[in-house]
């Protein structure tokens, strides 16, 4: 992924490579070994994190920056951190954040000093809540830096079902057999719990940490719906996605928003819904990895510098436009200043992303405390 000019969909679709891939990768290169003579920070995080091109980075520090793509299953984050030795072949992870509670307690990452961070207290501050503090910190102590920002919900066909302002619409018989949701239990499981609580259908007090009888209810209703001819499928994979939106045989889905931007540009007519349950928000953050006695005085300064260098300008401008989510503020003034970007695309998109953190919904879950029930009962959905 050295090109900078790939497409939203080619940086989602090249996905997250499996853990065992990336960590053979990270070995093979060399600078994972903490051996400081090859200058190198090894970075792994999900494919929207890839700036395509590192050489301002490189140019500034002097450490080159070997990128590799990395699952973001939680459970394939910590198997590959605790017992796949990710800790002695990455510097920075780079996954949806939320999964610091395992990892921080099996010494997995590290706590980020952040009064080392120039760039700190100019970011987006909408991890300030309750539920925001939970998906960057542990214990009292901050180890996720967010650096990428989203709030989710679902993807329509204007053409086909008019505005859609609901949840709802993805249980709507109106739709029966057109509807999609991702095979998911973080994403479809909890807006529609979302749903369901919004609507006084069950009574569900935290829709982002549920207990076992909730998720349950939530998937006995599911189950009621598939069995009935609701969804059309339950998807995997982006291409996947935007396939079945792009050929209509779904005219609603539960799915991402680069899914949207894909559709326009190929001519469909697709909108993303403002629902009136809320936003699943979620924000995509590094972790430090190498443990700090592993680390020199000069690899500690690289990956701070490039913690700080990922919170900056070129680098938040370059995320917002090929993928449509919002980075950092820096990002709309840098574009201001220079001729490689659309600042006011890139404005738009901070505006819309800004408005559905200040609206509110949901945080995303990442590691429930009721995590092997959810695995068990999303079975059960995907078998019925």
């Amino acid at each position: 992924m050295s090109d900078g000019n790939l497409s939203r969909r080619e940086y989602v679709t090249q996905g997250a490579a499996a853990a065992a891939l990336a960590a053979g990768l990270a070995g093979c290169i060399g600078g994972g070994n903490g051996d400081d003579e090859t200058s190198t920070l090894e970075y792994g995080a999900i494919a929207t994190a890839d700036a395509g091109d590192w050489s301002d980075f490189e140019d500034e520090t002097g450490w080159e920056l070997s990128f590799s793509t990395i699952s973001n299953t939680p459970g394939e984050l910590l198997s590959t951190l605790v017992a796949g030795g990710g800790r002695e072949l990455y510097d920075v992870l780079g996954p949806v954040g939320g999964i610091q509670p395992p990892l921080a307690s099996e010494g997995a990452i590290q706590p980020v000093d952040t009064d080392r961070l120039d760039n700190w207290d100019a970011q987006y501050d909408y991890w300030e809540t309750d539920q925001g503090r939970d998906f960057i910190s542990h214990d009292g102590d901050i180890y996720g830096i967010p650096i990428v920002w989203q709030g989710d919900s679902i993807a329509y066909l204007p053409d086909e079902v008019g505005e859609i302002t609901s949840y709802g619409a993805l249980f709507d018989e109106e739709y029966a057999g057109q509807v999609a949701i991702e095979d998911n239990y973080t994403t479809a499981g909890q807006k529609t719990a979302m749903y369901l609580d919004h609507h006084d259908i069950e009574d569900i007090e935290d829709p982002r940490n549920m207990t076992a009888s909730e998720f349950e209810t939530v998937v006995d209703f599911l189950i009621e719906q598939k069995e009935s001819g609701q969804f059309r499928t339950m998807w995997s994979g982006y291409e996947n996605a935007v396939n079945l939106m792009s050929n209509g045989e779904v005219v609603v889905m539960d799915t991402w928003e680069p899914v949207v931007f894909d559709l326009r540009d190929q001519g469909v007519n697709a909108e993303y819904a403002e629902p009136e349950e809320g936003y699943l928000l979620w924000a995509l953050a590094d972790y430090v990895v190498r443990p700090e006695e592993e680390r020199s005085d000069a690899r500690e300064e690289a990956i701070y510098d490039f913690l700080d260098w990922n919170l900056a300008g070129w680098y938040g401008a370059t995320i917002t436009q090929q993928t449509g989510y919002m980075t950092n503020p820096a990002a709309i003034e840098y574009a201001e200043e220079s001729d490689e970007f659309d600042a006011d695309e890139i404005r738009e998109i901070h505006e819309g992303v800004s408005e559905r953190f200040e609206v509110g919904g949901s945080w995303q879950q990442r590691w429930p405390d009721e995590r092997e029930v959810y695995e068990e009962q999303w079975e059960r959905l995907r078998s019925a």
